[in-house]
């Protein structure tokens, strides 16, 4: 017997069961979950009330509640690398109290924060200026976990962003930092360079492009440039002042980081007021998924019907679909959460897994999607879980027709996932066009959607600082619960390491100052034609 026995069974004798058979007038009410003013529908799932309540058993089985306690006292659940795992600390209250090693975490965080909003303040004021005036515009420059969430929130609050204009630069291709750069002021310019060991090589390579950029105009470029990094030394030797070099301690997972100083670029936009705010969003889904019961607790249920869905029922990929164009980049920020997180084939133990790690995340905006992937989901011989997300309302008042629009095409959606169309509704709308005999039948048939696909949706009121962060937190304890489930450490990523290292005795080669000795025939042909 196995912790997933009861589940593949319930599976097994529900799998071919169409979801519209579950309707009743409770339905929607009983398979969704409320958290401060925020909905999550699971109803149009195949998941029956034996089958949560078995989901629900699996995450008690399995310690979440234990671990979930451990994660928040400052444990080192972080095993393979012997950290603690504390994002959380980074929104805590005012009078919380967390402890590593037996000293309080909590009021370092406050300092460094409190020092990130005076420099925010400076910047936004023209207290801080550049060397040819007031600060206009704001360059990032990280990657990954660096890039990622502040990039995303920024597009996401822009209705917020009174501040300079804020631009992201992760990728090492050269075009990148130069069309980014390209037309920017350099005597108005602030650069962030956002790398915690200041080693990273894309990240230092395109700081030292914006450097030279500066310095061509500039007489100091690096007064112009600020550090999110713990390398005092490093960033010291780079000229910028220690006032400018914001610190975070290593309990802090680089794709969980931007509630601290890695979001320095997103607080200068916004302001630290409203900073404040999406912190205290992110603080209300923590004291939410500590407190309420599981099968009343949005992250464990969003983590449940994930789990439902990969593990059980192998849908091997999940479409996140953001009615909301502002949050475009919320697709990409949860492909480097989820899939860096739970990309994994061990267990803690090192023991390999017996059931499949997390899934393939991916999606786009809607409507966009619907005009491009949407074809695959609704006819394709594939189930692919949709994960639909909108606000009741947006932020342009006088186009409330076009958000009113906007959720139809959501709600129609999901709508249309379930119910599909059958092969007799399908004759009759071709019946209707004049079509006869066997071209009726081919038209039909082409006309025909399987319905019967699994979605959720999560609805919210407007997305506000507040709202973006639940929506972040309650993804990142979604992952936490999968990996939980799982058995694996969710938050190292050896899987990052092996290319880097190969990365750096491949550019030797490249520059001929090596030979292909040792290389395989693919790669030293390929090569021998970039080398030209």
């Amino acid at each position: 017997m196995t912790k997933w026995d009861d589940l593949r069974r319930l599976h097994d004798v529900n799998k071919d069961r169409h979801i519209l058979e579950l309707f009743d007038e409770s339905r929607a009410g009983d398979f969704s979950v409320r958290a401060d003013g925020m909905l999550f529908d699971y109803s149009k799932t195949n998941i029956d009330t034996a089958t949560r309540a078995a989901l629900v058993k699996l995450a008690e089985v399995s310690g979440v509640a234990e671990k979930r306690a451990a994660m928040f006292r400052g444990e080192k659940i972080n095993d393979t690398e012997g950290r603690a795992v504390l994002h959380v600390a980074l929104r805590a209250g005012d009078e919380a109290v967390i402890k590593v090693d037996g000293a309080d975490v909590l009021p370092e965080v406050r300092r460094i924060r409190a020092a990130c909003a005076a420099f925010a303040r400076d910047v936004r004021s023209g207290g801080f200026k550049g060397q040819g005036g007031r600060i206009t515009d704001v360059v990032n420059i990280g990657i990954g976990g660096s890039d990622l969430g502040p990039a995303m929130a920024y597009l996401a609050l822009q209705p917020f962003a009174d501040g300079p204009r804020c631009h992201f630069v992760s990728n090492v291709d050269g075009a990148h930092i130069h069309d980014t750069l390209k037309g920017l002021n350099p005597e108005t310019t602030l650069v962030i360079v956002a790398s915690k060991t200041f080693t990273t090589i894309e990240t230092m390579t395109n700081a030292d492009t914006a450097k030279r950029w500066m310095a061509a105009t500039v007489a100091n470029p690096a007064a112009q440039f600020a550090a999110v990094s713990t390398a005092g030394d490093k960033t010291a030797a780079y000229g910028i002042d220690p006032a400018r070099v914001f610190g975070f301690e290593d309990w802090v997972g680089g794709r969980y980081s931007m509630w601290g100083p890695i979001g320095l670029a997103l607080m200068i936009a916004v302001g630290p007021e409203a900073f404040d705010q999406f912190l205290a969003g992110g603080r209300a889904m923590d004291r939410h998924f500590l407190t309420a019961d599981f099968a009343q607790n949005m992250p464990v249920m969003l983590a449940l019907v994930g789990v439902w869905h990969n593990q059980l029922c192998d849908y091997a990929t999940r479409a996140v679909l953001p009615y909301d164009q502002r949050l475009a980049r919320l697709p990409a920020y949860l492909q480097q959460l989820e899939m860096e997180s739970n990309g994994k084939r061990v267990a803690v133990d090192g023991s390999d897994l017996t059931v499949n790690s997390g899934p393939v995340v991916w999606g786009e905006p809607g409507t966009n999607g619907q005009h491009a992937f949407y074809q695959l989901i609704h006819q394709g011989t594939r189930v692919i879980p949709c994960e639909f997300l909108v606000a009741r309302k947006g932020h342009e008042p006088d186009l409330a027709h076009q958000h009113l629009l906007l959720v139809s095409n959501c709600l129609a959606q999901a709508e249309a996932l379930l119910r599909g169309r059958s092969l007799e509704a399908a004759r009759a709308i071709m019946a209707k066009k004049g079509a006869t005999g066997a071209e009726l039948e081919r038209q039909a048939r082409h006309r025909v959607f399987p319905g019967n696909r699994p979605s959720t949706v999560l609805a919210y009121d407007l997305l506000t600082p507040f709202v973006l962060g639940q929506i972040i937190a309650l993804y990142e304890h979604r992952v936490f619960v999968e990996g939980v489930i799982l058995g694996i450490n969710s938050y190292d990523q050896w899987g990052v390491e092996l290319g880097k290292e190969l990365a750096l005795a491949l550019q030797p080669v490249l520059e001929g100052k090596a030979g292909t000795e040792g290389k395989d025939g693919s790669t030293a042909a390929l090569v021998d034609f970039l080398r030209g």
